[in-house]
C-alpha cells in the first residue's frame, strides 16, 4: 500500500472522468458483455477479445435479466458497469497521464527493476452499490502471463475502499508458495494452430503435484487492504488477492494498469493482444 499516490482533487478528478465515460457511452449499440472471474464461464466473445485496443464496457451479471430469449437491462446503464476498459491510457487523455506520463510510476518500476517497463490492461473497476460482484482469489499472471513472469499490477482508489464496499484482501507470503500453475488463454487448434475464438484455462505442464498440495483459500490467512481515494496498492503477478461483493450503498471505483516486462516474452496465447504496448 503506498498512501496518497494521487492527490484527493486528482483522484476526485479521474472519477467524474470515469462518470463521464459512463454516462457517454451507447449502450443501445452494447452487446450485452458482461463480466466474470469464475474458472467455470469461459469469458471470449468477440467484444472481449476486441477490447485490448479500445475502451469497453462490461456489465455486472445482476444488471442483465434474460427474458424470451433477449437480454434487458433492469439498472440504469451507469450504476449496472462492472468495469471498462482494456486500454483506457490510450485513448483518454486523463488515464494516460497518471499511467505512462507519471513520474512516480516511472520511479516505482525502475526501483522495482523494470529494464523495459510496458502498460497494458488499463481500466476503471466500478464496484457498483448493492451488485458489485465478488472477485475469488487468483494471481494477474494467470491472465497476463510473461516468461519470465512481470507483471504487476497498480490499483488505485478513487474512492475509500472499505470492508463495507468490497476493498481487496491478498494472501501474505503467498507469491512465494504459489506459482503460477494454470493460464488464461486464447483457444487454438493444437493440429492446425488457427485460432478458434473464445478462451479457456489451460494448466501448466508439471504443476499436478502442486495444485494437490496447495491449501485451500479458507486454509491461508487473508489481510484487508482498507484504502483512501488516492492511494495505490501494488500487486505482485503470484499473490493471492480478491474482494468480496459490495453490499454497501457506496460505490467503489478504483483505476487499474499492469506493468509488464518489455524485454520478456509475452506470448499469442494471451488473451489480451494489444497493437500498442506503451512504454514508461
Amino acid at each position: 500500500l503506498v498512501p496518497k499516490f494521487l492527490t484527493p482533487e486528482h483522484a476526485k478528478d479521474l472519477l467524474l472522468r470515469s462518470h463521464e465515460l459512463l454516462q457517454d457511452f451507447d449502450v443501445k449499440t452494447h452487446p450485452m458483455s458482461v463480466f466474470t472471474t469464475s474458472d467455470k464461464a469461459h469469458v471470449g466473445d468477440e467484444y472481449f477479445l476486441n477490447s485490448s485496443d479500445n475502451v469497453s464496457f462490461f456489465f455486472e451479471p445482476s444488471a442483465l435479466e434474460e427474458k424470451h430469449g433477449r437480454t434487458y437491462l433492469v439498472k440504469p446503464k451507469e450504476q449496472a458497469i462492472n468495469k471498462f476498459g482494456h486500454a483506457l491510457h490510450l485513448y483518454d487523455s486523463e488515464f494516460e497521464k497518471v499511467t505512462v506520463k507519471n513520474p512516480k510510476v516511472e520511479e516505482i518500476v525502475k526501483k522495482l527493476g523494470f529494464l523495459l517497463p510496458r502498460a497494458l490492461q488499463s481500466m476503471v473497476i466500478c464496484k457498483q452499490p448493492g451488485i458489485g460482484g465478488a472477485v475469488p482469489s487468483h494471481q494477474d499472471g494467470v491472465f497476463l502471463y510473461t516468461n519470465p513472469q512481470s507483471a504487476v499490477g497498480f490499483w488505485i482508489a478513487l474512492e475509500d475502499a472499505t470492508i463495507e464496499n468490497g476493498c481487496l484482501s491478498y494472501a501474505p507470503g503467498s507469491h512465494l508458495t504459489h506459482p503460477i500453475t494454470k493460464r488464461f488463454v486464447r483457444r487454438f487448434d493444437k493440429t492446425t494452430d488457427e485460432e478458434l475464438g473464445g478462451t479457456e484455462f489451460i494448466y501448466l505442464n508439471g504443476h499436478e503435484e502442486t495444485i494437490a498440495r496447495l491449501p485451500p483459500d479458507e486454509k491461508l490467512k487473508w489481510v484487508t487492504v482498507e484504502c483512501k481515494a488516492g492511494d495505490l496498492v501494488l500487486i505482485h503477478n503470484s499473490v493471492l488477492h480478491r474482494s468480496e461483493t459490495n453490499r454497501s450503498e457506496k460505490s467503489r471505483f478504483a483505476y487499474a494498469f499492469h506493468v509488464i516486462e518489455g524485454t520478456a516474452e509475452y506470448d499469442k496465447l494471451n488473451w489480451l493482444q494489444s497493437k500498442v504496448f506503451s512504454t514508461i
